[in-house]
């Protein structure tokens, strides 16, 4: 199998594809205007302890305050008590269970917070004491004694020899894990990362102490540089980028955290359009759909809610031969590949029902659960399955870190009061720009006007300014927008005048 990591990187907009044998497995984008906020460090205030949630609101200088829970609280392992004053961070604590949250942190109280979940919805981020540092090969638990290693590295061999490495060159008191790609590194790549993990705690607890409540102390890496670090593992075969600058950008960090990765780094260079040449731009589109149709001419319809995921599967236009049992089993067979496909694209997190066709046969109920338990073991979050129930219905969670992919790229519809939705403005404006980039050299005239909705307009000459300023230079032409009531939000013209 091939694998590639596709980066179209712009001012505006940076965008990860993660293709294997030709396919979308994943996808991953980054807005300067909506930046995630995991990994991020925060000095935070605590502003509300809510004894009956076992949790507390935590001002970390946000719109909204962040979300954290009793069990995501530091304990000095040598202290009955807590006082989680910022310098006490360099210290060795463990997890506060069977404690309650209003003895261990009160209003008023300063804490070193590190964000686990961006902001879904409606609720603020999740955060947790508990503060993890992750590098190439290994991530740095500087709050624990622990030497802890990737589940996906099998090899029980292998595993202790890691293990013992890891206690040879660690310094006392401290915990690490080792990631699944440090299977192939050497010790010194192992204690090059681990020297400038420690070096960046040591950073972290110098600002945490200096710098006001509340605070921004440490940020995390941003998508092109994560991309290093999260998905070029050694099954990666390429990473291709478009962006000359990015690209410099993402060389002069491997030089020092991965050489080995130099030659597979490639900069691409052709007038085509990076995602339109790999047929990336058409999933991404599928990708925020409802219905979804499988080869044999079955569907399922994806639903997500705040709560829940719903996922429904029907036989649509196939109609099978002669038995009815062998439609609907070939019809759930295909489904339950596709929907492990379609969950680990979307990054749909959170309780998943998936409602597939019952079926009376017991074998093939167990054949079905089989396959789809095989189908999802791609998926690098972390997921729980119950057994298919008497009514078809398989439960599971996956964890969810992040907005799914339809949250990201699609807002209420202003049209129906919030019932549907729609792509979001912003996802809009974007499109325009890259249908002006990928044309412009057709075109010779030095005016370009832009027919749009009066919402995207307001977007584009206000927000979305400097990037349109941006765009004019690098195509060298004028743009006008020019608002439109006639036409649907989503909906626009583009007018190369000579």
């Amino acid at each position: 199998m091939t694998t590639e990591i596709l980066i179209n990187a712009t001012s505006y907009e940076v965008r990860l594809a993660l293709v294997e044998d030709g396919n979308l497995s994943e996808y991953h984008m980054q807005r300067p205007t909506e930046k995630g906020l995991m990994g991020n460090i925060y000095k935070g205030r605590v502003v509300r302890v809510l004894p009956g949630m076992q949790a507390a609101f935590v001002d970390i200088g946000l719109e909204r305050t962040g979300f954290l829970y009793v069990d995501d609280v530091c304990v000095p392992s040598n202290s009955p008590n807590f006082d989680p004053c910022i310098t006490d961070c360099a210290n060795t604590h463990v997890r506060s269970q069977g404690l309650h949250i209003e003895d261990l942190i009160s209003e008023g109280q300063e804490l070193l917070v590190q964000v686990s979940k961006d902001p879904i919805g409606t609720k603020g981020a999740r955060l947790t004491c508990h503060i993890t540092l992750p590098c190439r090969n290994l991530v740095f638990i500087p709050q624990t004694d622990h030497i802890g290693i990737s589940r996906k590295i099998e090899d029980e061999e292998l595993r202790n020899n890691l293990k013992q490495v890891i206690e040879e060159i660690r310094p006392k008191n401290s915990g690490f894990i080792v990631r699944t790609v440090a299977k192939d590194s050497s010790i010194e790549e192992l204690e090059a990362d681990m020297e400038f993990l420690m070096l960046l705690w040591e950073s972290i607890i110098d600002k945490a102490e200096n710098m006001e409540t509340p605070s921004l102390i440490h940020e995390d890496l941003d998508i092109t540089l994560r991309s290093i670090r999260d998905f070029f593992t050694t099954d990666v075969d390429s990473l291709v980028i478009d962006d000359p600058v990015a690209h410099r950008k993402l060389l002069d960090h491997v030089k020092t955290f991965a050489p080995q990765l130099l030659d597979k780094i490639t900069l691409y260079q052709d007038s085509t359009p990076l995602f339109d040449a790999h047929n990336i731009e058409v999933e991404i589109s599928r990708a925020i759909e409802k219905k979804v149709w499988l080869r044999s001419g079955g569907y399922i319809i994806i639903e997500s809610t705040e709560a829940l995921s719903v996922i429904d599967v029907n036989t649509g236009r196939y109609v099978g031969k002669n038995d009815l049992g062998a439609t609907i089993f070939k019809t759930n067979m295909e489904a339950a590949v596709e929907i492990a496909y379609q969950l680990r694209l979307r990054n749909i997190g959170g309780i998943i029902i998936i409602d597939f066709i019952d079926m009376e046969d017991d074998t093939h109920r167990e054949q079905l659960f089989e396959t789809f338990r095989e189908a999802v073991k791609k998926d690098k979050s972390r997921i729980n399955i119950l057994k298919l129930s008497e009514f078809g219905l398989v439960q599971m969670t996956r964890k969810r870190n992040s907005e799914n992919l339809h949250q990201l790229m699609c807002e209420p519809c202003h049209y129906c009061s919030g019932e549907g939705m729609i792509k979001s403005r912003r996802t809009i404006c974007y499109e325009i720009f890259r249908m002006i980039s990928r044309n412009s050299q057709k075109h010779r005239g030095h005016t370009i006007t832009l027919r749009v909705h009066p919402r995207i307009a307001d977007l584009l000459q206000n927000e979305e300014e400097k990037t349109m300023a941006t765009i004019e230079k690098g195509v060298n032409k004028r743009i006008v927008v020019a608002p439109s009531r006639d036409l649907h939000i989503e909906k626009y013209e583009i007018i190369w005048q000579s």
